[in-house]
């Protein structure tokens, strides 16, 4: 076999092994969870804010060198006088509200240790009696989803959160770093939209926090 043979060789075993796609936790074969999907545009004029009603948005936010950071206590009041919710401060990509379709959340978060009890992402819209037809959660430094445990030690590092849902199948996947980590069936509804933050739930911290970067909303091809 000569040089030329060889060179060849070794490059097709290169592209095999580049395009060959990862295993998710259940052991099957996944590609990227982008594939497919068309980013869309986003910016401020696609989402708002849901903090508590008495506070000015920067004792709860900042943006700073890319990064959202959010941050609420368990004594802050909900988002409007008189609601019975919990204290959050979010943000609402109301910009994309759908109701049929499959749309995807991407975006890199980052929980700082100490933080529990909370709910740092939401595909909200759902049939009664639910609100939501899907919640991600940290407790005690694990991602949940509910209160289902998906990823363990997710305190103090930045992660790739996809959360993608297909409408008229009402299936609900989440992937971690590119790996798919769980799979859901939805909760119904007739309008959905994506939310990200900090929304205190059970057995939450004095102070709750998360950061976000890298904020995409995709919609399948």
């Amino acid at each position: 076999m000569n040089n030329h043979h060889l060179v060849s060789i070794a490059f097709l075993l290169i592209i095999v092994n580049f395009v060959e796609p990862s295993s998710d936790s259940l052991g099957r074969a996944t590609l990227d969870p982008i594939h497919g999907f068309k980013e869309l545009p986003f910016n401020r004029s696609y989402y708002v804010f849901h903090k508590p009603y008495n506070l000015p948005l920067n004792e709860r936010y900042s943006f700073k060198n890319g990064v959202h950071r959010l941050w609420v206590y368990t004594t802050d009041k909900p988002l409007y006088k008189g609601s019975p919710t919990r204290p959050r401060t979010e943000i609402m990509v109301n910009g994309y509200k759908y109701s049929s379709g499959v749309m995807q959340f991407e975006g890199h978060g980052f929980v700082p240790k100490g933080t529990t009890g909370v709910c740092i992402m939401q595909v909200f819209g759902s049939d009664p009696p639910h609100a939501t037809t899907s919640m991600l959660r940290v407790y005690n430094g694990s991602l949940t989803y509910y209160r289902t445990p998906i990823v363990p030690n997710l305190y103090g590092r930045w992660f790739r959160l996809n959360v993608i849902h297909d409408v008229e199948s009402s299936k609900v996947e989440v992937y971690v770093d590119g790996v798919r980590k769980y799979e859901a069936s939805g909760h119904g509804g007739a309008r959905h939209y994506f939310k990200f933050g900090v929304y205190a739930q059970d057995f939450s911290s004095d102070r709750m926090e998360s950061r976000w970067r890298g904020i995409k909303i995709l919609k399948k091809l």
